[in-house]
Protein backbone atom coordinates (compact mmCIF):
# COMPACT_ATOMS: atom_id res chain seq x y z
CA UNK A 1 0.00 0.00 0.00
CA UNK A 2 1.16 3.29 -1.20
CA UNK A 3 -1.01 6.54 -0.04
CA UNK A 4 -0.06 9.88 -0.59
CA UNK A 5 -1.43 12.84 0.98
CA UNK A 6 -1.17 16.34 0.35
CA UNK A 7 0.04 17.81 3.43
CA UNK A 8 0.43 21.64 2.77
CA UNK A 9 2.95 24.20 1.83
CA UNK A 10 4.01 24.50 -2.02
CA UNK A 11 2.39 21.02 -2.95
CA UNK A 12 4.40 19.32 -0.32
CA UNK A 13 3.58 15.73 0.04
CA UNK A 14 3.84 13.12 2.56
CA UNK A 15 4.01 9.37 2.12
CA UNK A 16 2.96 6.54 3.91
CA UNK A 17 4.20 2.94 2.57
CA UNK A 18 2.76 -0.30 4.16
CA UNK A 19 3.47 -4.04 4.17
CA UNK A 20 0.09 -5.65 3.02
CA UNK A 21 1.37 -8.93 5.02
CA UNK A 22 2.52 -7.36 8.26
CA UNK A 23 0.55 -4.20 8.18
CA UNK A 24 3.99 -2.56 9.38
CA UNK A 25 4.39 0.88 7.73
CA UNK A 26 7.45 3.58 7.09
CA UNK A 27 6.23 7.25 7.12
CA UNK A 28 7.88 9.47 4.61
CA UNK A 29 7.93 13.34 5.21
CA UNK A 30 4.84 14.15 7.37
CA UNK A 31 5.09 17.87 7.14
CA UNK A 32 2.51 20.49 8.15
CA UNK A 33 -0.49 17.64 8.89
CA UNK A 34 1.22 14.45 10.54
CA UNK A 35 -2.29 14.30 11.97
CA UNK A 36 -3.96 13.32 8.48
CA UNK A 37 -1.18 10.57 8.16
CA UNK A 38 -1.15 8.87 11.78
CA UNK A 39 -5.28 9.16 11.46
CA UNK A 40 -5.09 7.44 8.44
CA UNK A 41 -2.65 4.29 10.07
CA UNK A 42 -4.52 4.13 12.63
CA UNK A 43 -8.13 3.93 10.89
CA UNK A 44 -6.96 1.32 8.74
CA UNK A 45 -4.70 -0.73 11.53
CA UNK A 46 -1.52 -0.34 10.45
CA UNK A 47 1.83 0.11 12.59
CA UNK A 48 4.02 3.23 11.76
CA UNK A 49 7.52 1.54 12.94
CA UNK A 50 9.93 4.27 11.42
CA UNK A 51 9.80 7.18 9.61
CA UNK A 52 12.00 9.36 7.52
CA UNK A 53 12.44 13.07 6.04
CA UNK A 54 14.22 13.38 2.51
CA UNK A 55 16.30 16.22 3.69
CA UNK A 56 16.22 18.96 6.36
CA UNK A 57 14.27 21.55 4.96
CA UNK A 58 11.23 22.82 7.19
CA UNK A 59 8.79 22.49 4.71
CA UNK A 60 10.05 18.96 5.04
CA UNK A 61 10.42 18.35 8.90
CA UNK A 62 8.05 21.01 10.30
CA UNK A 63 5.62 18.45 11.61
CA UNK A 64 8.15 16.37 13.20
CA UNK A 65 7.66 17.68 16.69
CA UNK A 66 3.79 16.35 16.37
CA UNK A 67 4.59 12.98 14.66
CA UNK A 68 6.16 12.26 17.47
CA UNK A 69 3.98 13.27 20.07
CA UNK A 70 1.76 11.47 18.01
CA UNK A 71 3.25 8.02 17.74
CA UNK A 72 6.71 8.43 19.81
CA UNK A 73 8.97 8.36 16.46
CA UNK A 74 10.86 10.60 15.62
CA UNK A 75 11.54 10.62 11.68
CA UNK A 76 15.36 9.81 10.90
CA UNK A 77 17.29 12.03 9.11
CA UNK A 78 20.43 11.61 6.92
CA UNK A 79 23.15 10.25 9.43
CA UNK A 80 20.76 9.84 12.01
CA UNK A 81 20.74 6.52 13.94
CA UNK A 82 17.32 4.25 14.15
CA UNK A 83 17.05 4.21 18.14
CA UNK A 84 15.67 0.78 17.19
CA UNK A 85 17.60 -1.19 15.02
CA UNK A 86 21.22 0.86 15.44
CA UNK A 87 21.23 1.23 11.85
CA UNK A 88 22.79 4.53 10.53
CA UNK A 89 20.66 6.51 7.97
CA UNK A 90 23.39 6.26 5.35
CA UNK A 91 23.95 5.31 1.54
CA UNK A 92 23.14 1.84 0.43
CA UNK A 93 21.46 1.06 4.56
CA UNK A 94 18.27 -1.13 4.60
CA UNK A 95 15.51 -0.77 7.22
CA UNK A 96 13.18 -3.74 7.73
CA UNK A 97 9.35 -3.10 6.89
CA UNK A 98 7.91 -6.49 7.75
CA UNK A 99 8.39 -8.52 4.53
CA UNK A 100 9.69 -5.15 2.90
CA UNK A 101 12.64 -3.34 2.59
CA UNK A 102 13.84 0.65 3.08
CA UNK A 103 16.64 1.20 1.13
CA UNK A 104 18.92 4.60 1.77
CA UNK A 105 20.39 6.38 -1.87
CA UNK A 106 22.08 9.36 -0.57
CA UNK A 107 21.48 11.98 -3.73
CA UNK A 108 23.20 14.75 -2.54
CA UNK A 109 22.67 18.52 -4.50
CA UNK A 110 19.29 19.96 -3.34
CA UNK A 111 20.86 19.68 -0.37
CA UNK A 112 24.34 17.97 1.17
CA UNK A 113 21.75 15.77 2.89
CA UNK A 114 19.02 14.62 0.58
CA UNK A 115 17.88 11.05 0.48
CA UNK A 116 15.78 9.13 -1.56
CA UNK A 117 13.94 6.03 -0.31
CA UNK A 118 13.53 2.66 -2.36
CA UNK A 119 10.73 0.46 -1.22
CA UNK A 120 9.54 -2.58 -3.44
CA UNK A 121 9.89 -0.79 -6.59
CA UNK A 122 9.10 2.82 -5.54
CA UNK A 123 11.22 5.61 -4.84
CA UNK A 124 10.41 8.67 -2.75
CA UNK A 125 12.53 10.98 -3.92
CA UNK A 126 11.92 14.03 -2.03
CA UNK A 127 13.36 17.44 -3.30
CA UNK A 128 15.89 15.73 -5.83
CA UNK A 129 13.77 14.62 -8.84
CA UNK A 130 9.86 16.08 -9.91
CA UNK A 131 7.93 14.56 -12.79
CA UNK A 132 9.54 16.60 -15.25
CA UNK A 133 12.01 18.46 -13.24
CA UNK A 134 14.88 18.61 -10.87
CA UNK A 135 15.45 20.15 -7.26
CA UNK A 136 16.50 23.33 -7.23
CA UNK A 137 20.34 24.06 -6.80
CA UNK A 138 23.19 26.61 -6.74
CA UNK A 139 24.59 26.50 -10.32
CA UNK A 140 27.87 25.20 -9.29
CA UNK A 141 29.11 22.18 -6.48
CA UNK A 142 25.46 21.64 -5.98
CA UNK A 143 23.96 21.64 -9.64
CA UNK A 144 27.33 19.15 -10.21
CA UNK A 145 26.37 16.41 -7.27
CA UNK A 146 23.23 16.66 -7.91
CA UNK A 147 23.57 15.77 -12.01
CA UNK A 148 25.80 12.75 -10.50
CA UNK A 149 23.01 12.19 -7.91
CA UNK A 150 20.17 11.56 -11.16
CA UNK A 151 22.60 9.68 -13.30
CA UNK A 152 24.45 7.44 -10.65
CA UNK A 153 21.49 6.70 -8.30
CA UNK A 154 17.86 7.38 -10.20
CA UNK A 155 18.68 6.49 -13.35
CA UNK A 156 20.35 3.04 -12.87
CA UNK A 157 16.94 1.49 -10.63
CA UNK A 158 14.85 -0.35 -12.83
CA UNK A 159 12.97 1.50 -15.90
CA UNK A 160 9.80 0.33 -14.24
CA UNK A 161 10.34 1.64 -10.58
CA UNK A 162 7.48 4.19 -10.05
CA UNK A 163 8.96 7.65 -8.90
CA UNK A 164 6.99 9.82 -5.85
CA UNK A 165 8.75 13.10 -4.75
CA UNK A 166 8.43 15.28 -2.91
CA UNK A 167 5.91 18.23 -4.45
CA UNK A 168 3.32 18.20 -6.84
CA UNK A 169 5.19 19.95 -9.14
CA UNK A 170 5.00 18.43 -12.90
CA UNK A 171 2.27 17.65 -15.19
CA UNK A 172 1.56 14.60 -13.18
CA UNK A 173 2.07 13.88 -8.83
CA UNK A 174 4.04 10.55 -9.70
CA UNK A 175 6.07 8.80 -12.57
CA UNK A 176 8.80 6.09 -13.50
CA UNK A 177 12.21 6.32 -13.71
CA UNK A 178 11.92 5.33 -17.37
CA UNK A 179 9.06 8.14 -18.50
CA UNK A 180 11.81 10.47 -16.36
CA UNK A 181 14.70 9.09 -18.34
CA UNK A 182 12.61 10.16 -21.38
CA UNK A 183 10.91 13.11 -21.37
CA UNK A 184 12.41 14.86 -18.06
CA UNK A 185 14.45 17.53 -20.17
CA UNK A 186 16.67 18.00 -16.96
CA UNK A 187 17.39 14.03 -17.17
CA UNK A 188 17.96 14.63 -21.01
CA UNK A 189 21.38 16.66 -20.89
CA UNK A 190 23.95 13.92 -21.44
CA UNK A 191 26.74 16.32 -19.79
CA UNK A 192 27.10 18.48 -16.73
CA UNK A 193 27.76 21.65 -18.42
CA UNK A 194 24.38 21.05 -20.37
CA UNK A 195 22.67 20.60 -17.12
CA UNK A 196 23.99 23.40 -15.33
CA UNK A 197 22.99 25.90 -18.51
CA UNK A 198 19.42 24.45 -18.69
CA UNK A 199 19.46 25.44 -14.55
CA UNK A 200 20.67 28.82 -15.24
CA UNK A 201 17.85 29.18 -18.29
CA UNK A 202 15.16 27.52 -17.22
CA UNK A 203 12.52 30.23 -17.18
CA UNK A 204 13.28 30.76 -21.06
CA UNK A 205 13.19 27.17 -21.52
CA UNK A 206 9.75 26.90 -20.36
CA UNK A 207 8.51 29.98 -21.56
CA UNK A 208 9.72 28.70 -25.17
CA UNK A 209 7.93 24.87 -24.55
CA UNK A 210 4.51 26.34 -22.66
CA UNK A 211 5.55 24.37 -19.20
CA UNK A 212 3.91 25.65 -16.03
Amino acid sequence: MIQTFQTGGDRNLGYLIADDVTGRAVVIDPSYDPESIVRFAREHALEVVCAFNTHDHPDHTNGNDSFHVLTGIRPLKYQDRDPTTGQHVEDDATFPLGSLTVRILHTPGHTPDSICLLVDGAVFTGDTLFVGKVGGTDLGDGARREYHSLHEKLLTLPPDTRVYPGHDVGISPTSTIANERDSNPFLLRTDVASFIDLKANWATYKKEHGIA
